[in-house]
C-alpha cells in the first residue's frame, strides 16, 4: 500500500523515518524505484540492527543511507526530500506535531508523507472527551501519543499538508499527505 502511495515520486529521495530495523528501507532500496534510500532513527542500535540486516540479505549501499537523527530536527537542508515514509511510528514519537512540521519542511513542494500508525478514535462519541483526558490518557499510556484520524488530518493540514487520503482497519491507519506546491 505505501508503494502505491509513493509511486509519483519514484526516482527520488525517500526517507524511511523511525526505520528500526530497516524492514521498509531495505524493501525500498531492492525495489529500485529511489535513487537515494535514508534508512532514519533516533536509535543507534535499531541501526546497528539495520546495518546487520542489509548485510546478511548483501543489499548494496550504493544507493542507501544510514542516518542517526530525531524526527523533530531533521539533518536535511528544506525542500530538499521527494518522499517520507513513517511506518507504524507516529505514536511513538515525542512531539507529533513538530515531527510533521520538520517533514513538511524537507519536503519539496509535491512531496509525499506516507505514515501508518495506531489512532484513537475507534468510538467517535468520545473524541472530544479523548482531547479533554489527553494527559491522563498519556499517563496511561506512557510516550506514546494516540492521535484521532480527525487530528491527525487537521496536523498534517496545519503543517502545510494536503490531499490527506488514508485506509482504516480498526485501531489502524496508514495515510498519505503532499506538500503544497
Amino acid at each position: 500500500m505505501a508503494k502505491d502511495y509513493l509511486k509519483p515520486t519514484s526516482g527520488g529521495i525517500i526517507i524511511d523515518a523511525s526505520c528500526g530495523s530497516g524492514l521498509f528501507s531495505r524493501l525500498f532500496v531492492k525495489s529500485e524505484l529511489y535513487c537515494l534510500v535514508v534508512a532514519l532513527d533516533f536509535s543507534e542500535n535499531m541501526l546497528k540492527q539495520c546495518k546487520e540486516f542489509i548485510k546478511q540479505e548483501n543489499i548494496s549501499d550504493e544507493r542507501l543511507a544510514l542516518v542517526r537523527a530525531d524526527i523533530s530536527r531533521l539533518p536535511f537542508v528544506s525542500g530538499s526530500i521527494d518522499a517520507l515514509h513513517a511506518g507504524a511510528a507516529i505514536h511513538c514519537w515525542p512531539s507529533p506535531a513538530c515531527a510533521v512540521a520538520e517533514i513538511s519542511r524537507v519536503l519539496r513542494p509535491g512531496g509525499i508523507f506516507v505514515g501508518s500508525t495506531f489512532i484513537a478514535d475507534v468510538l467517535p462519541p468520545v473524541i472530544p472527551l479523548l482531547r479533554i483526558g489527553r494527559p491522563y490518557i498519556d499517563q496511561i499510556t506512557g510516550n506514546n501519543t494516540f492521535l484521532s484520524e480527525l487530528e491527525l488530518e487537521d496536523l498534517c493540514r496545519a503543517c502545510g499538508l494536503v490531499n490527506f487520503t488514508f485506509v482504516r482497519n480498526g485501531f489502524y491507519i496508514m495515510f498519505s499527505a503532499t506538500k503544497a506546491s
